[in-house]
This record gives structure tokens, sequence and C-alpha cells, in this order.
């Protein structure tokens, strides 16, 4: 794309600001106009920059919330006790929000998989096949038994996505073995 480079200080604040303004008001009621005021900057460099909403909260989600794996994942308790931690607050809400609008935007279920769910998938899958797993276990489908409970209670909210589902869950795939 032509034009004036990204700004490291405009980009931080608009990302914070996409965050802020999820936690206040929920995804569903944040506008790109609105994340622009409360960053502070014009609404120009915002559609500059990203296209929707979901372009700029994925990008906070990656950039500020939760930016990278450890280089080597945890035990398997840890590493669910981590990831479960981050759907608390306006994590969750960010990434409740993104798979709803994915849903009905393919490119955005897409980039979704690939910039978020996809590296944590990888992640959970390695700590699986070093700490946990039984040998004749089918890892993708613990992955997805994993994870489709941290979504089921995500989406529902009849339960907490916590350090205690991430207990109960290690100890249900240990028995496997």
């Amino acid at each position: 794309m032509v034009g004036r480079p990204r700004s490291e200080e405009s980009r931080r604040a608009i990302l914070q600001a996409a965050l802020r303004l999820c936690e206040r008001d929920g995804y569903p009621n944040v506008t790109l106009k609105a994340i622009a005021a409360e960053a502070g900057t014009g609404r120009q460099t915002l559609y500059r920059w990203w296209n929707t909403k979901a372009d700029v909260l994925l990008e906070a989600m990656t950039a500020v919330v939760a930016p990278g794996l450890p280089p080597s994942p945890p035990d398997l308790g840890s590493f669910l006790r981590e990831t479960f931690a981050l759907t608390d607050g306006v994590a969750g809400r960010v990434v409740v929000g993104l798979m709803a609008e994915a849903q009905s935007d393919p490119d955005l279920a897409e980039r979704l998989r690939t910039r978020l769910i996809g590296p944590r998938r990888a992640a959970l899958r390695e700590v699986l096949e070093r700490d946990s797993a039984p040998s004749h276990a089918d890892l993708d489908l613990i992955v997805d038994m994993i994870f489709g409970a941290m979504w089921y209670r995500l989406l529902n909210r009849h339960a907490p996505v916590d350090a205690l589902l991430a207990e109960e869950i290690t100890v249900l795939v240990r028995s496997l073995t």
C-alpha cells in the first residue's frame, strides 16, 4: 500500500483504544469511528491501516493481548491455565466477538484461524506430544476436545473458563493413557 508508513505510537494507541471500547461497550457496539475518537487519531489514519473493526481487534489480540507463545510451551496444566486466563476480561469478549463475526465472514474466519487459533492449536498439540497424550491417541481430536470445552463455555457462558477447568481437563487427558 502506498502512503505514509504506520506510526508505531498511533498504531498502539488505536489497538489499546479498540480494546478499551470493547471492554466498556462490548464487541457489537465498537465502531471504527469510535476507535479513532478514543485513540485521538483521524479516521483516515484508521481506514488507511484497517478495513473493519474485526481487523483492528484481531491485530490487538495478536499484538497486545496475546503477542506470542512461549518458545517451548510448558506442561499441559500450565499451558491450559495460561491460555484460559487469556479468555478472562476483554480478551474473552474480543475472541467471542471475532468468532461470531467469522461465522458470516469466510475471510475473517481464515485470518482468525491463521493468526490466533492455529498457533494455539499447534502449541497445544506440541505440549500433548511431549507431556500428556498416549501414543495411540488422535492428538487433533484431543486438541478439538480441549478447545471445544473452552469455546463452548465462552459462547454459552454457563460455566467459567478457569484454572479449575484447566486442571479437570489435564486430569482427564492424562487418564487416557
